[in-house]
């Protein structure tokens, strides 16, 4: 399994880029972030910066959005880093979230989303795209290679990541939901003639390391509880398309927004966020890893044998600087387990 860090862009950002140089130390190989213009900083400024002083590890939003940059900027941003740094970096996308609703928008639809894929890829893969009438290509880039990973929640998305992404985030590590998610995303890729097994699969979710403790796993709740109101975003859409009768969706991701009264996007991602106070203990503790490294490496392990090819942590909360150094020396070791020298 390989291991990636999901950062936000907060000020000062040599901040966020020290914190992407201890996450390459420690073994993490991929450097996420939050891409929402106005809660945080411009991502791909700080993109360069973190390529240019770290060695292999690949970067890239999550996740992006159709509705704040034009299509062709947004490739243009990757194929540049690309040219710059040898093709290292990726693009999460979906439909919008925080960065859309801020400024009175909201998510864009599927077709969309497609659509937008369809112009990003060939541009920042070194082809041609159609936009707008127009047959267009970077004249420079011609050597970028550029994964587009999908996040999805509901059926209809999922079905479109299966039929067209490079991989599929999961936000949420809820081993059931994993497994149902994986499974639709794989018919999908399937129905469409594709490899199933050729979609790359990333659950990405907060991992809190406590001592073992019953105040040690109260505090990592409530320092993840944020996380819960997030995914219920997404969630809540879902439910206002689909229905709350479980049919489209698992009950064990609808069911706990009952309570969801409003979002203050002005909190989001915020440890303390008042407006997720909804969200219970158990959620928290299915939807994110807390507990002591021998319970994040069960449920890590249990992700794997469910076809997980990466975990993807967020890093939203008050240990940023010692979990990163306990996964480098204890949790990312154990799962990933290397050969003896001698056989």
């Amino acid at each position: 399994m390989k291991f990636g860090v999901v950062l936000q862009t907060n000020p000062p950002a040599w901040r966020t880029v020290q914190l992407a140089e201890l996450a390459e130390v420690h073994g993490f190989e991929y450097v996420w972030t939050f891409d929402s213009h106005l809660l945080w900083q411009e991502p791909y400024v700080i993109y360069s910066q973190i390529l240019a002083r770290t060695n292999r590890v690949i970067v890239g939003p999550m996740v992006t959005n159709p509705a704040t940059r034009d299509w062709t900027v947004t490739a243009s941003l990757f194929a540049t880093l690309n040219e710059m740094f040898g093709n290292r970096t990726i693009c999460g996308i979906g439909r919008g979230d925080s960065a859309v609703r801020v400024i009175n928008g909201k998510p864009v639809t599927l077709a969309d989303l497609r659509a937008c894929i369809e112009v990003i890829r060939p541009l920042a893969n070194g082809g041609q795209a159609d936009y707008r009438g127009n047959l267009l290509r970077f004249p420079w880039g011609a050597d970028s290679r550029l994964p587009i990973w999908v996040a999805a929640y509901g059926p209809k998305a999922l079905a479109l990541t299966g039929e067209i992404a490079d991989g599929f985030i999961l936000q949420l590590a809820d081993p059931d939901i994993t497994a149902w998610s994986i499974a639709a995303v794989r018919a999908a890729a399937e129905a469409a003639g594709r490899d199933p097994a050729a979609v790359t699969i990333c659950v990405a979710a907060p991992a809190y390391v406590t001592d073992g403790t019953d105040a040690g796993l109260a505090h990592g709740r409530d320092q993840c509880r944020w996380f819960g109101g997030m995914v219920g975003n997404h969630v809540a859409d879902i439910v206002a398309r689909y229905g709350a009768d479980g049919s489209a969706v698992p009950p064990a991701l609808s069911d706990y927004i009952a309570g969801r009264q409003g979002y203050d996007y002005n909190s989001h991602g915020k440890a303390g966020n008042m407006h997720t106070d909804f969200v219970p203990d158990d959620v928290i503790d299915r939807f994110c890893l807390i507990g002591p490294p021998a319970t994040q490496i069960e449920r890590l392990n249990e992700l794997a044998g469910l076809g997980v090819d990466q975990f993807a942590l967020y890093l939203q909360h008050d240990a940023k600087d010692a979990t990163l150094a306990v996964y480098g020396e204890k949790v990312i070791p154990a799962v990933n387990t290397r050969a003896a020298a001698k056989v």
